[in-house]
């Protein structure tokens, strides 16, 4: 049975990722595609249904990303939220304006139609829907054969829809948690309007998974860059499951893992699993790359570059292998750059590829978020210390060490992060934070040990609440437990002066430091 698919176009939307999200949740498959996707692609996909995204421009200015008539005329569900709704009133004939009274924050919409995407809305009081707006231009009139759903004080035109076609559209953002009801509206959509199954389930993602890795190995050789973390994990146990004994494990102890770590990932692979694995001692080989480095994206291309180049070394003396499996994820694409997204940093396994590379790349994780990630190793059956074990980012300890690179600054890092790991745990919070971890930064602060005066680095203490990786908000760890894990740290561990506690957000800042 052919997988369903939504398709969304994204015209520079920060809520795209939402959207998204709210669409698996509710077990139908979607992707994310630019708003210049050609039609010819549009239609090969098959798709269910179309999301338009909100976006940033206004329809009128010339430099308006637009798609033309020829969607809405598809005999395909189309439903355009925010810029999305602007776009369909515009090309279809109606028309847009600038809003006399700007909407923004949450606003109470009042619903007129309780048919399709408001089917099951009857029970709100006074048929009043608190939404979350983000908008200045509006719909003042609606194109032909369209009526109005919901409105608002300020807006006419607050939902609409032309039901012979199935097009409907949405002033409001019914993907962001602000908006009640939000996800029973897409959940309509997907099913009133585009009649989905909703059986997309991590069982038919696997299902799936393995025979399009089968598809595309065939009879070939596999080598896959195993890390330890989830990504890599779950990718692995997927293509073994795929192709078996074809595959071999090559991990690279590039010496900025974490405390005891490269022994455990051996010993888990190899004894837990069964699989192919060669273990690479490349400690000095990446290190001496670090000499002189400081600036952040070239570590990481650095670093990128030199793992694929290992892998090149190992996969010769296997024989003839063609393909190289890697654990990327959705918002590693995001961040690495998109044509609608810019490069917030270069992750190894993206932006960090060089571009005379030997292997294909087989990329199994591609489409999904890192919750969706754990609910497939579930699936799988992987061990629970894989399953929740925090994201680890490939160039590893190299940049959480702030400015060079060396032997001595990484053992001080791996002593630190080893001890505010165990205060997490003993704390019971290890399975509540995103993400948690320690910076050595490049700055040396005045201290006071045994009535001497010192001056050692400053260490910043880093975790983070979030769902899928791609916003994030500081973790509020208790008082008494921050107080626990600065003075074992600055007891234990030679080379720091000074503790502090990282109370950044994810935008404006990124949940790594470099």
């Amino acid at each position: 049975m052919q997988q369903e698919t939504i398709i969304i176009l994204d015209f520079g939307a920060q809520y795209s990722q939402l959207i998204a999200r709210r669409v698996r949740e509710c077990s139908v498959f979607c992707e994310i595609l630019p708003f210049d996707t050609s039609m010819a692609e549009l239609k090969a996909k098959n798709p269910k249904g179309i999301i338009l995204s909100g976006g940033p421009a206004s329809v009128y200015t010339d430099q308006a990303p637009r798609i033309g008539q020829e969607i809405f005329h598809m005999g395909v569900p189309v439903l355009g939220i925010c810029y999305g709704m602007h776009l369909m009133t515009y090309e279809l004939g109606g028309m847009v304006c600038s809003g006399v009274q700007r909407e923004y924050g949450k606003t109470d919409v009042n619903i007129l139609d309780y048919q399709d995407i408001f089917k099951g809305f009857e029970t709100l009081v006074n048929g009043s829907l608190r939404t979350w707006m983000s908008h200045n231009d509006l719909v003042k009139q609606a194109p032909s054969g369209f009526t109005v759903l919901a409105a608002t004080d300020h807006t006419p035109f607050a939902a609409m829809a032309n039901r012979e076609l199935k097009l409907y559209g949405v002033q409001f953002h019914p993907e962001v948690v602000h908006t009640q009801y939000g996800k029973e509206l897409i959940a309509n959509f997907l099913t009133e309007v585009c009649e989905c199954r909703r059986d997309w389930t991590m069982e038919s993602f696997v299902e799936n998974a393995i025979e399009s890795i089968r598809n595309q190995v065939g009879d070939g050789q596999v080598v896959c860059g195993l890390s330890g973390g989830i990504d890599s994990a779950v990718a692995a146990v997927l293509v073994h499951r795929a192709v078996g004994s074809q595959l071999t494990c090559i991990y690279v102890d590039h010496g900025f893992m974490r405390k005891n770590e490269s022994e455990q990932v051996v010993k888990t692979f190899q004894d837990g699993f069964k699989m192919n694995l060669v273990h690479v001692d490349a400690v000095s080989r990446f290190v001496s790359k670090m000499a002189g480095i400081t600036e952040p994206e070239q570590k990481r291309k650095l670093i990128g570059s030199e793992f694929i180049r290992v892998f090149e070394e190992e996969a010769a003396k296997l024989g003839d292998v063609e393909y190289l499996v890697q654990g990327t994820l959705y918002p590693d694409v995001i961040e690495s750059g998109t044509s609608q997204a810019a490069v917030i940093k270069s992750h190894h396994n993206v932006g960090g590829l060089p571009e005379d590379m030997q292997f294909q790349l087989v990329e199994p994780l591609r489409a999904l978020f890192k919750d969706e990630v754990r609910l497939l190793a579930q699936e799988l059956e992987l061990p629970a210390e894989i399953v929740w074990r925090q994201p680890f980012p490939g160039p590893g300890l190299a940049i959480r060490v702030i400015g060079e690179v060396s032997q001595e600054r990484l053992d001080i890092l791996r002593e630190v992060d080893a001890i505010y790991i165990e205060e997490i745990r003993t704390a019971g919070l290890y399975k509540e934070i995103w993400q948690a971890f320690a910076v050595l930064t490049n700055t040396r602060a005045v201290g006071v040990m045994g009535d001497e005066r010192t001056y050692d680095y400053v260490v910043a203490l880093r975790a983070v609440a979030s769902e899928d990786g791609m916003t994030a908000d500081w973790a509020r760890i208790p008082y008494d437990v921050l107080e626990r894990m600065s003075r074992r740290i600055m007891n234990e561990v030679k080379g720091v002066s000074r503790v502090t506690y990282d109370i950044s957000s994810k935008p404006p800042a990124t949940i790594e430091w470099e």
